[in-house]
């Protein structure tokens, strides 16, 4: 089960993803609300925290997660202050009972990951790109659109039509088509 524990919340923060399994994790923390709460609706138990990046809108709730469910920070750059533990550029990672693969995916943060699982159907995005064929910014610290094309482009190799659902780091999840969604990012990132 995936859940976006941010829905609906009217505050500026990212999507949230709790994904329910065998390793419980939370795919990026938000930021101001009450992360805990909405955790405290839906588990009693978190394995870790698993970072798409570390843009402010993504990180603002760790410490009060880790803090209230007693876990560590997985994310690409271990010599950032809020991560723990490194996942590399094509590790493995669990999530909830499925297997992910961790791809880097700079060009909107140098520490963008996303997660592709395994079996091809689930896709964590993150801020590379969104419903509709939008994709991240490039104007922030770190941003730069060429990268971000690079990074799109992989993603399009990596991924096919087994695609069912595209979780992104802002607005809907796309649950139709979804790699269609991220062909079109692809198109607009490098004409835009």
């Amino acid at each position: 089960m995936i859940h976006n524990i941010a829905h609906g919340v009217q505050a500026f923060t990212s999507n949230a993803f709790l994904v329910d399994g065998d390793r419980t994790v939370l795919v990026d923390a938000g930021s101001n609300f009450d992360a805990v709460a909405h955790l405290r609706e839906e588990t009693d138990h978190l394995d870790a925290v698993v970072l798409t990046h570390t843009h402010p809108d993504h990180i603002g709730n760790l410490d009060a997660v880790c803090e209230a469910f007693d876990v560590e920070v997985w994310g690409y750059d271990s010599a950032h202050p809020v991560v723990d533990h490194a996942i590399a550029d094509e590790e493995n990672v669990t999530m909830g009972d499925r297997t992910f693969r961790a791809l880097h995916t700079p060009g909107h943060k140098n520490d963008h990951l996303c997660f592709l699982s395994t079996d091809g159907e689930i896709l964590f995005a993150g801020d590379l790109v969104f419903q509709n064929g939008g994709f991240g910014r490039t104007d922030l610290e770190e941003g730069d659109r060429d990268l971000l094309v690079q990074s799109i482009e992989r993603l399009l190799a990596e991924a096919d039509e087994r695609l069912e659902a595209l979780h992104v780091g802002h607005g809907p999840s796309v649950v139709d088509d979804p790699y269609r969604d991220i062909e079109l990012a692809g198109q607009a990132a490098r004409l835009y």
